[in-house]
């Protein structure tokens, strides 16, 4: 049992994740000195956040030319709980960060809204929210930190100040900089810059906000324009950090009914508390809670952003394309934030379809958002669903989750246009199964593309619909006291509720359940290789066949011979033996030297890396090697028993349970799998052997 924590020890934890200077007021001239030794501080809203993704950690996966960003890959705040996969999904993640990278070189990106577009269900709500958490965090950390200021001691000068108002924040979080007049910010700038080690420049060049420039001015004017008096006595430096939930530097907003949505949601609205005090017109008497002045220096975020009325949308040209916000009877208010904005297929084709709307497109930059299409990966989504849950005592047999996958990312695929490739083998390839054979990865993801309306995964059966499913089948089992989750029993729940679900449409019914016929095929053919699998396993002798196999493909590929078993002879590469292991895996003749190289480099590569030969790590030559070893030792088995034997305490029959068992399966699955796949197994041996 761990140890108890106590209040005294939790404190002590909160206090060393409470950034030092949190709470403590810094002057001026502090500030400037922090500058001056770390440049990075002034940065603006898109440099933060692209440092932010680099911070956490980066991998390059050359095979996909993508680069995977730790924070989405790893999780490392949460522990891996929300890691997301695919390699769509993180084509989509490095294709966002790079437009804010962009941003951060004032490229142009900066002056446009992340338009995140795809189905429900892709994760695209989830990226957008861990982007906030991982900023939130990055600016409690030194790497991240940022800073803004506070008026005080105001009522000593300005007489008609509401002495509840003698210290007050910067409604708009503004670095500290736009205190400065404009000449002497650029010089302090340039000086920065100078120092600065990044690959962006370092720019403000923007107004304080209209409460700040009025304290400011009337400040200047009761100390004869002294800069110095006026920030050495009247403002104090204080760090700045984001928090969605106090609404600092993150802001969220979400359309709503039309009659109870108006633009000051957005750029905020009169301060009537404060409108009795100051009078119309006076800049103090502003409330500054609008999205928009939340999220200045930081992440604004827009669910649904394209279901909002077009006139809100104009809010967004001036924001995004200028940088600023108008609100109403006030001067326009300089704003630093990244935008980015969700939604959905069916929003996004009306928005694009209305020629009003023209001016808005032209100021977004969409990022599309697909649905995963590697099964493999779309897996590894339920199986950290189960992680995350609190999860009955169901052992989860082989396959159930993989297929699951499969048929999700069947539904997603484009028709391959080559006749002689199924949607099956499009997924195959897609997973990474038979990129070796004669089938075109990129060929195919290049015709997928030009056929797709907007891009291939754009629609299909979502994760969701798949978990939820996967959710109500564990229960099930557990209502009907089973202890296994098996494919068959996610298959039926697919069946039975795909006609039911709001997000399906009737039209694309029957090609679902066709598509679900096609996948529990595939489960039975590996159903069928698991039971063969139990019944004729022997790693000593597939270690063996593989020694032999690579022995002979050497020789061969080097013109040289090999030493017989028996007589110890030199003898020529036994043609016949290579090819009863090829032909496994239907490899034809014409292409059997490049099978043989293949497997030669994959030997050469792991030598070079000092790692030994086991052919269970190569998957194609594992593969040839279980299905020859059957074929070598099927004449062995009682076919006979397999198909009549119900005792599972039958010697033969616990035996190939086992064997079963040590595979994944739980014993009530693996008798389950025997009844299932074994009877036509035996059936079919049966059957050849009678012919």
């Amino acid at each position: 049992m761990s140890e108890r924590h106590t209040l005294e020890r939790l404190s002590e934890e909160y206090r060393t994740n409470v950034p030092d200077d949190l709470r403590e007021p810094r002057s001026f001239d502090w500030y400037l000195d922090a500058l001056y030794e770390e440049p990075r501080i002034a940065r603006n809203a898109h440099q933060r956040v692209a440092d932010m993704f680099d911070h956490y950690g980066t991998r390059y996966d050359e095979e996909r030319g993508v680069v995977e960003y730790a924070l989405a890959a790893d999780d490392p705040l949460h522990d891996g709980e929300n890691v997301f996969y695919g390699r769509e999904v993180h084509e989509s993640i490095h294709e966002f960060v790079n437009k804010v990278k962009s941003g951060a070189r004032g490229l142009g990106p900066e002056k446009r809204i992340k338009l995140l577009l795809g189905p429900v269900g892709s994760g695209k709500s989830h990226f957008d929210w861990l982007t906030r958490r991982y900023f939130e965090a990055y600016t409690r950390e030194d790497a991240g930190r940022m800073y803004t200021f506070r008026w005080v001691d105001l009522c000593s000068v300005i007489d008609d100040q509401d002495p509840g108002d003698d210290a007050v924040r910067s409604p708009m979080s503004q670095d500290p900089l736009v205190l400065l007049p404009r000449p002497q910010r650029e010089e302090v700038i340039e000086d920065l810059n100078e120092r600065l080690d990044a690959p962006y420049t370092l720019r403000n060049d923007q107004h304080p906000d209209p409460a700040s420039e009025f304290y400011l001015n009337e400040l200047l004017a009761h100390y004869d324009d002294d800069l110095r008096r006026v920030l050495d006595e009247h403002v104090e430096v204080v760090r700045l950090v984001a928090d969605e939930n106090r609404r600092e530097c993150i802001e969220t907003f979400e359309p709503k009914d039309k009659k109870n949505q108006d633009e000051t949601e957005l750029t905020g609205d009169v301060n009537y508390a404060k409108l009795a005090v100051y009078g119309e017109s006076d800049p103090r008497a502003f409330d500054y809670a609008g999205a928009f002045c939340n999220a200045n220096r930081g992440l604004f975020s827009g669910e649904e952003l394209l279901k909002l009325q077009r006139e809100f949308l104009y809010d967004f040209l001036h924001a995004s394309q200028e940088s600023t916000i108008k609100p109403k009877n006030n001067p326009r208010i300089d704003i630093d934030q990244v935008i980015v904005g969700r939604t959905n297929m069916p929003e996004y084709r009306e928005k694009t379809g209305d020629e009003k709307m023209e001016a808005f497109n032209d100021r977004t930059k969409r990022i599309d958002y697909p649905y995963v299409l590697e099964y493999g990966s779309e897996a590894n989504i339920y199986e950290k669903m189960l992680d995350n849950a609190d999860v009955p005592n169901v052992h989860v047999e082989p396959h159930a989750l993989e297929m699951a996958g499969l048929f999700g990312v069947l539904t997603r695929l484009e028709e391959p246009t080559d006749e002689t490739v199924s949607l099956l083998d499009k997924a195959k390839v897609y997973n990474g199964e038979l990129e070796d054979e004669e089938i075109d990865r990129r060929k195919l993801r290049e015709d997928a593309a030009e056929r797709a309306d907007v891009s291939e995964g754009m629609d299909g059966v979502s994760a969701r619909f798949i978990g939820d499913e996967i959710a109500e089948a564990i229960m099930d089992a557990t209502h009907r006291d089973r202890g296994h989750l098996s494919p068959l029993s996610v298959f039926d729940h697919f069946e039975a509720n795909l006609g039911g679900h709001g997000s399906i449409a009737a039209e694309d019914l029957d090609r679902y359940e066709r598509l679900l016929e096609t996948v529990r095929e595939e489960y039975r053919e590996r159903a069928i290789e698991d039971v063969r699998h139990a019944l004729a396993y022997d790693v000593d002798e597939l270690r063996r066949q593989g020694e032999k196999y690579m022995d002979h493909v050497m020789a061969y590929i080097d013109d040289a011979t090999v030493d017989d078993e028996l007589t110890g002879r030199e003898t020529e590469p036994d043609e016949t033996f290579m090819r009863a292991v090829e032909e496994q895996l239907d490899v034809p003749s014409d292409r059997k030297d490049d099978f043989r190289q293949e497997v030669s480099n994959w030997v050469s590569r792991r030598a070079r890396e000092g790692r030994g030969f086991d052919p269970r790590e190569n998957d194609r030559l594992r593969r040839a090697l279980e299905r020859k070893l059957w074929e070598d030792k099927k004449h062995n088995i009682n076919f006979s028993a397999l198909v009549s034997a119900t005792d599972l305490d039958d010697e033969e029959r616990s035996a190939w349970v086992d064997a079963l068992v040590d595979r994944g399966y739980s014993e009530d699955g693996a008798a389950e799998v025997l009844e299932y796949a074994g009877a036509a197994v035996a059936r079919s041996e049966i059957e050849d052997g009678g012919n």
